[in-house]
């Protein structure tokens, strides 16, 4: 008889220390507790998070003399017209002109009396020592122009040029051609994006056709590394 009593006590106390147990277990964590785990799972949330790709820099804004309009079109638009608006009228002796290149801004500006009607993509002479194969200074349009040429000794054409140095050694021009005619794709990109030519001042198809056919002689042309 007591042997029993004694058995049945024991499973009794065994079986509230399993409650106890299990009690404890499924009881919720406390403030502290839930605190850390939440830090915890944000702080692995935060470092699944795909990062965001850092956007490019436009070097050459930092050289520009004016601000891009709002319809410029991307560096390297090598196939249209460098703005959306149409080209300005231009009179055929207009003397108030002036051609204003950004060698490092990567732009050429059409001013009158100052004040900019139409900014076009440009690339100008390769930088060498910390200087541009483009000479700088005060110059003017010439009356040589031209619907292409090819330099042999450089392997390298050009379509719709105009001179702006008396010897016809330096010029505005389209983009580059090689030898078939065709365009030089990878020298096109680079259009108001880099540097790239060997001295002249590439300018995108349309834009070298339109200043070939409108700008006057005689207009000044001033060029600057900004």
């Amino acid at each position: 008889m007591k042997k029993n009593i004694v058995i049945g006590v024991a499973s009794i106390v065994i079986a509230f220390g399993a409650i106890i147990g299990l009690a404890k277990t499924c009881a919720p964590k406390s403030d502290a507790s839930q605190e850390a785990a939440t830090t915890q799972t944000k702080a692995k949330t935060k470092a699944t998070k795909p990062k965001k790709k850092a956007k490019k820099i436009d070097d050459g804004a930092l050289y520009r003399p004016y601000r891009d309009p709002k319809d410029l079109r991307k560096a390297g638009a090598w196939k249209k017209k460098s703005e959306i608006k149409k080209y300005p009228k231009i009179k055929p002796n207009e003397q108030d002109l002036t051609l204003r290149v950004s060698l490092k801004g990567n732009r050429t500006y059409l001013l009158r009396k100052g004040k900019v009607l139409y900014t076009m993509l440009s690339t100008g002479g390769i930088y060498k020592k910390g200087k541009s194969l483009t000479p700088t200074g005060t110059y003017k349009i010439q009356n040589g122009r031209g619907d292409s040429f090819f330099n042999y000794n450089l392997g390298e054409g050009a379509n719709n040029w105009t001179s702006w140095s008396s010897d016809n050694v330096y010029l505005f021009h389209s983009v580059p051609t090689k030898a078939d005619y065709s365009y030089n794709l990878k020298e096109a990109a680079k259009l108001g994006r880099t540097q790239g030519s060997h001295g002249c001042i590439r300018l995108s198809v349309p834009d070298s056709k339109w200043i070939m056919n409108h700008i006057p002689d005689g207009t000044k042309v001033v060029i600057k590394d900004n």
